[in-house]
C-alpha cells in the first residue's frame, strides 16, 4: 500500500527558522519532519511513498538521492579510480520513494490528483501531510476504514482551532470547515486513508484546495468519515512549533518515536 505526502508548500509562516528550504525539510533533531513521519509510516511495515513535490523541490530530491552517504559512514576513494564507499547499512533499506513533481503553485487536491497514475491501480492509499508528527495508530486506522467501506477516512484530533474542524453524526463527517474562527470538537489531523474513489471529487485545476470543495463534497455524499485519534498530533506550522517539537526531540520525549 502507498503513502502519499504532500510536500510542495512554500510554509510562509515559519521562514525565520527554515529560510527557503520547504518546510517538509525542516529538521526536527538531525533529519527533516518529512523523515520523522516516513519513520513512522515504516514503523507499521508503509515504505512505498509518493512525495508531492512542488516549491524548492530539488532540496527534497537531493536529500534522498544522497541518502546513502548522508546517513553512512564514507570511504572516498579519489584520483583515476574515483569511488565513494558506504561503509554501513541503514534502517530505510526497504523504502521506495517516488518524487513527484506536481507545480510550483499547485494546492492540495491539484497535488493529489497529478499523482494519480502512482496509485489508482491500488483498492486504498493513504495520504498525509509533509509537515505534521503523531503517534497515530496506523494499523488500527485502516482496519476502521475498511470496515465502514466509504472513500476516505480523516483522522479527527484536538489541537488548536485554526485548522479544519469536522462536523459528525457518529462518525460519519457530515461538515467540513477548512478554518474556523473557534473550534470545541475535533479537528483534521491529515492520516487519511482513501480508496480509489476519492478521485471522482478532484479535477487539474491549479487551485483545487482539497480540504475544501472535494472534502464537502465527499461530506455531503456520506463519503467522509473519522477517525478519532485521542494521542499526540502536533504540526509544524509556526517557529513555536518548530521550537516545541525540537525540545520533544532533544529530551527523548517525543510521542511519534514509535520505531
Amino acid at each position: 500500500m502507498k503513502t502519499v505526502i504532500l510536500c510542495g508548500g512554500q510554509g510562509s509562516r515559519i521562514r525565520d527558522v527554515a529560510g527557503d528550504l520547504p518546510k517538509p525539510m525542516v529538521n526536527v533533531g538531525r533529519f527533516p519532519i518529512l523523515w520523522h513521519i516516513m519513520k513512522g509510516y515504516a514503523k507499521w511495515g508503509y515504505s512505498d511513498f509518493v512525495l508531492c513535490l512542488g516549491y524548492q523541490s530539488a532540496a527534497i530530491k537531493d536529500f534522498f538521492v544522497n541518502y546513502q552517504i548522508r546517513t553512512s559512514d564514507v570511504t572516498i576513494n579519489l584520483g583515476r579510480n574515483a569511488r565513494v564507499e558506504c561503509l554501513a547499512a541503514h534502517e530505510e533499506e526497504d523504502w521506495r520513494v517516488t518524487l513527484a513533481e506536481t507545480g510550483l503553485a499547485a494546492m492540495t487536491g491539484a497535488r493529489v490528483r497529478r499523482i494519480r497514475r502512482y496509485v489508482e491501480h491500488d483498492d486504498t492509499f493513504m495520504l498525509t501531510y509533509g509537515d505534521g508528527v503523531s503517534d497515530v495508530d496506523v494499523p488500527a486506522l485502516l482496519a476502521f476504514h475498511k470496515k465502514h467501506g466509504k472513500a476516505i477516512t480523516v483522522t479527527g484530533v484536538r489541537p488548536p482551532g485554526r485548522f479544519g474542524e469536522i462536523e459528525l453524526d457518529g462518525s460519519r463527517v457530515v461538515g467540513f470547515n477548512e478554518k474556523p474562527q473557534a473550534t470545541g470538537g475535533r479537528i483534521s489531523g491529515g492520516f487519511f486513508v482513501c480508496s480509489s474513489r476519492l478521485f471522482d471529487y478532484l479535477d487539474d485545476r491549479e487551485d483545487l484546495v482539497l480540504e475544501l470543495e472535494p472534502m464537502r463534497r465527499a461530506a455531503a455524499d456520506g463519503e467522509l468519515m473519522m477517525f478519532e485519534h485521542d494521542g499526540f498530533w502536533h504540526p509544524m506550522d509556526t517557529p513555536r512549533d518548530y521550537r516545541l517539537l525540537n525540545d520533544l526531540w532533544e529530551s527523548g520525549k517525543a510521542p511519534w518515536k514509535i520505531w
